[in-house]
């Protein structure tokens, strides 16, 4: 298993640009004037105590206990963009539309991106989960800065031939073939916290921030070298492309990370393939 202590700080170059750009703008930064940025913000919070506002910074969200949903500086994750982490002092978002997050990084964990958001500001503490934030915007209206798209790369269903099994079929008549040597064909994913092959992928206009779609089976054994025929994050982040792998399938629950899977397919050996 990979994982490299570096974090790679995201949106830096929007950051440095927005910075510049709000440090030359006159206004007060109301939801009428001209946008403020986190830090004028957290450094002068006295300044906007019960104001309407409108800031541009990076939104986090992720899900948890206590759940995170901040504006901040910036954001920094690892390698393969999981584990998010706030930059800088944050200020807690009350009331963050969901439909503005399907524009925004999405690597599986979390979302973020840089927004501009208005709303009512509020300091002194007490605010967001446990009362931990010393600021808290109340928001009325957020859009996103950032227009992140995203490609999906999928199988076919249909049959593949020659006593092989598509995934498809898999999924659809699982007990059929439950503790069966099978043959079939997929995508493969793995980011170092999950191992799976699954009837797609999806991910960033430039092969990032890659996620498996639809139901995927959880996977024991791919062999490391063929990873290596694979698309490959930097510093062995993540791997995934198309494959053909045979070994045994089980299923019944209980499988992978937390148990949360249903099946679980054991390779003997792995080839890629063409996308």
């Amino acid at each position: 298993m990979f994982r490299t202590p570096w974090r790679a700080v995201l949106l830096a170059a929007l950051l440095c640009a927005a910075t510049l750009f709000l440090a030359t703008c006159g206004g007060q930064g109301s939801a009428q004037g001209s946008p403020l940025y986190v830090q004028q913000v957290t450094s002068n919070p006295q300044d906007y105590n019960g104001k309407a506002i409108t800031v541009d910074g990076a939104y986090l969200w992720r899900p948890g206990d206590p759940t995170l949903s901040v504006l901040a500086l910036g954001v920094s994750t690892l390698d393969n963009g999981l584990d998010a982490q706030p930059l800088g002092e944050t200020i807690w978002l009350e009331g963050f539309p969901a439909e503005v997050t399907s524009s925004l990084h999405r690597p599986g964990d979390a979302v973020y991106g840089f927004v501009r958001v208005d709303g009512q500001f509020s300091s002194g503490g007490g605010f967001g989960p446990d009362g931990q934030y010393q600021h808290q915007i109340t928001v009325t209206n957020a859009e996103s800065i950032e227009q992140v798209k995203r490609v999906e790369n999928r199988i076919d269903d249909k049959p593949l031939g020659d006593g092989k099994v598509s995934l498809f079929e898999l999924q659809r008549n699982p007990t059929q073939y439950n503790g069966q040597r099978v043959t079939t064909q997929g995508y493969y994913f793995w980011n170092s916290v999950i191992y799976v092959l699954a009837e797609g992928i999806s991910t960033e206009e430039d092969g990032t921030s890659p996620q498996p779609i639809g139901t995927p089976i959880w996977m024991e054994g791919f062999p490391p070298d063929k990873s290596a025929q694979l698309n490959v994050g930097p510093n062995n982040s993540y791997v995934w492309g198309p494959v053909e792998v045979t070994g045994t399938f089980q299923t019944g629950g209980g499988f992978g990370k937390d148990g949360a899977y249903q099946s679980m397919f054991t390779v003997e050996s792995a080839a890629p393939l063409q996308p």
